[in-house]
């Protein structure tokens, strides 16, 4: 009878050998760590207008949504949210879901016919990974940023639609697709193109509509956008963009949407509120850009490999799996908190520090904290 828990524990066992055993670690409300691991871009999740307005919703309408979008769970906070995310990356609609990782099941679904050709970056966030699976479709996987590949790709795609998937800003390295170049592949192809816009909105873009936008590609209709509100809005929450008739059609058939509860109101609101001051914060986009080009060249100049960042998310290489926890330990130990991706969460065999710029880190701080990176680093740099 307990086999199947034996059977648990000898792959826990191959993990730990493997130097690839996760831990939670739970942070306080005054942990004085410089945070150098988060996504909050913009530093927005304790900006006194967001957090008033998750309390002011939290009285209006308790703690929790209580239903799905479709039973009771939708509130006049989700309809503004949708509006303004719309307006915002140019689109005719949005519908907002509970998380980013269900709001990328969704589309991805939502796009596939029984006979859909589905190409799909190497590289992308795991939550495009499982909604392509989940299509039952066997994916076309091309090389990281492979043009040529797409093309050969799409070119050999039989008459049925098919589907470019990507990431805008690449989760692991912070690198951008080429998403113009894309767009006309697919164009050419009679090919939509999927973009998760995660770690580009608020942050590139006009006004912070992301890299769609950034891209000229705002409102296309053969463009369909998902994003999560958990990133630069510091909030919580998923959104899928694009022309009216797919939204329509998520509310009527999605089930990562019509069988899931709502997000809260509070967490809505608050996104709302987020949405507002990313929207006018030129300034603080600017001074990321900023900090992610100092990030990069402090890193280089001491020998590390480092990705050239194209937003928020500076990646640096290291040398194993084992190496990058010690690294990240160090780190911690010296009061500066950085991401550490080994595979299997990695695209590739090589493990990394991920660095995520958040421009609520004073700058005194922060370039404490590229020291403290540095210092600890292992010797000799590892190399790509």
């Amino acid at each position: 009878m307990t086999r199947w828990l034996d059977a648990l524990d000898r792959k826990a066992g191959l993990r730990a050998r493997a130097g690839l055993t996760r831990r939670l670690r739970p942070r306080a409300a005054s942990d004085e760590v410089t945070d150098l691991a988060g996504n909050d871009y913009l530093g927005l999740s304790r900006h006194p207008r967001v957090i008033e307005a998750a309390a002011a919703a939290l009285r209006r309408f308790g703690a929790g949504a209580t239903g799905s979008r479709l039973v009771r769970g939708s509130t006049e906070l989700h309809t503004a949210l949708e509006a303004a995310l719309a307006d915002w990356l140019g689109t005719e609609s949005a519908l907002v879901y509970s998380s980013g990782y269900l709001a990328n099941l969704g589309a991805v679904r939502a796009l596939t016919q029984p006979a859909t050709t589905l190409v799909t970056d190497a590289h992308n966030h795991a939550s495009l990974v499982d909604g392509v699976r989940l299509t039952g479709r066997p994916p076309t996987i091309t090389p990281h940023n492979d043009l040529p590949a797409v093309r050969a790709a799409l070119a050999a795609a039989p008459t049925a639609p098919a589907v470019v998937v990507t990431e805008s800003v690449f989760s692991v390295d912070g690198d951008l697709a080429p998403l113009a170049e894309l767009h006309a592949l697919g164009s050419a192809h009679d090919a939509l193109l999927l973009v998760d816009d995660a770690h580009a909105l608020g942050v590139l873009g006009p006004s912070g509509a992301g890299g769609v936008a950034a891209a000229g590609l705002a409102g296309a209709p053969d463009v369909v956008v998902t994003a999560t509100l958990s990133k630069a809005l510091g909030a919580a929450g998923g959104v899928i963009a694009g022309p009216a008739a797919l939204i329509r059609h998520l509310i009527d058939t999605g089930r990562t949407f019509i069988y899931d509860t709502a997000l809260p109101p509070a967490t809505t609101a608050a996104a709302l509120a987020a949405l507002e001051l990313a929207r006018a914060d030129d300034t603080g986009r600017a001074e990321l850009a900023a900090r992610a080009t100092l990030a990069h060249a402090r890193l280089t100049a001491a020998g590390l490999t480092a990705a050239p960042p194209a937003a928020g998310v500076v990646s640096v290489t290291a040398h194993g799996p084992a190496e990058a926890v010690a690294w990240a330990a160090a780190c911690l130990d010296a009061g500066v908190a950085v991401g550490c991706f080994r595979p299997p969460t990695t695209p590739d065999p090589r493990s990394r520090l991920r660095l995520t710029i958040n421009v609520g880190v004073p700058r005194h701080d922060f370039e404490r904290a590229l020291d403290v990176i540095v210092k600890t680093a292992p010797h000799p740099a590892p190399v790509s």
